[in-house]
């Protein structure tokens, strides 16, 4: 298996990289090479959210800690897509940009809920928030229900429907917008 293409610094530090790895697991790198991108995407995701999610707790969400990580997530959304569509999942294709990128986005309208539900169950169902609990057992419920299990969940579901959905063909280019808008 090979390397694919890459230009610049950052080539040349994966290229290093994958020389200093044993073989075994070079190969193995290099055969889910496409989810270990989109984790990698996801993990840069995850600290955005976090990032995004405490300053609007700490700001103008401080009762809101649903609406808080709902926001964040939207924002993540974004430069999830950018960096999914021009990198994870670059060599994926096979629909108008336009049509992929509604798909992506109602993807992730559904994986935000997903990734809402486990925050809800703490807060809401099980009371995990003051006066029923002191502020830091809150806090470390929301962060362990809201961001790590709710982004687990999420995370599960979007690369099996990005797969399946948003970026199904593999070894597909999309052709430049100049040349028209149709899979290659």
């Amino acid at each position: 298996m090979s390397v694919e293409p890459l230009r610049g610094r950052p080539a040349r530090i994966v290229r290093a990289v994958l020389r200093l790895l044993p073989t075994p697991i070079r190969n193995q790198v290099l055969r889910h090479r496409e989810m270990l991108k989109f984790l990698i995407v996801g993990g840069t995701c995850f600290l955005v959210t976090i990032a995004v999610n405490y300053a609007l707790k700490l700001t103008i969400l401080s009762n809101k800690p649903v609406t808080a990580l709902t926001v964040a997530t939207i924002v993540t959304t974004v430069l999830s897509y950018i960096l999914n569509r021009e990198w994870a999942f670059r060599t994926r294709g096979g629909r108008e940009r336009r049509h992929e990128a509604a798909l992506f986005f109602a993807v992730n309208a559904i994986a935000i809920g997903v990734n809402d539900v486990p925050l809800l169950i703490g807060r809401y169902v099980f009371d995990l928030r003051v006066p029923d609990v002191s502020l830091i057992v809150q806090e470390i419920s929301d962060f362990g229900f809201g961001i790590v299990a709710g982004t687990l969940a999420a995370m599960a579901f979007r690369f099996w429907a990005y797969k399946k959905w948003v970026f199904p063909h593999p070894k597909v280019q999309l052709v430049a917008q100049d040349q028209g808008s149709r899979a290659a």
